[in-house]
């Protein structure tokens, strides 16, 4: 469910925990068949096509949902998102952790309302962020 991709994601650079991402989003797509995925997540099929070639085509959280939703054993989009989003902001409680803090800490370009925003689920949230953010919290959560 993104957030379990990597085993120890707070270890993980945010490229490294994004390629976590890519691997567990190709799986479905494998498993799936590219124009299934297409069809069903809403995700157009070149994006989808790029997963499966092993690239890392520009997604949003909502999008990788629906990529996941597919899979066997995923819930739905939603409830993907939603469970991916409390994690996060557990996360943030047990490190103590504000969106200020966050924003001045991750190579990317979110001040602290906008990540609160893209945790919210106000403005649209890049899996390039979404690792930023996850990488950090994680990491300072394994202190």
């Amino acid at each position: 469910m993104l957030y379990d991709a990597a085993e120890n994601p707070g270890s993980l650079t945010p490229d490294e925990l994004r390629a976590a991402y890519d691997s567990q989003l190709a799986a479905v797509v494998d498993a799936a068949g590219v124009e299934t995925v297409a069809a069903e997540s809403g995700v157009d099929r070149d994006r989808i096509s790029a997963l499966a070639g092993g690239e890392s085509p520009d997604l949003t959280l909502e999008e990788a949902a629906g990529i996941l939703a597919v899979g066997d054993g995923y819930p739905d989009r939603e409830a993907i998102v939603l469970e991916l989003r409390d994690h996060l902001l557990m996360g943030m409680t047990t490190g103590v952790l504000d969106v200020d803090t966050i924003a001045a800490n991750i190579d990317a370009d979110l001040t602290g309302q906008e990540v609160q925003q893209a945790l919210e689920g106000r403005i649209r949230f890049p899996l390039d962020d979404l690792a930023a953010v996850h990488s950090f919290i994680a990491g300072r959560n394994d202190r």
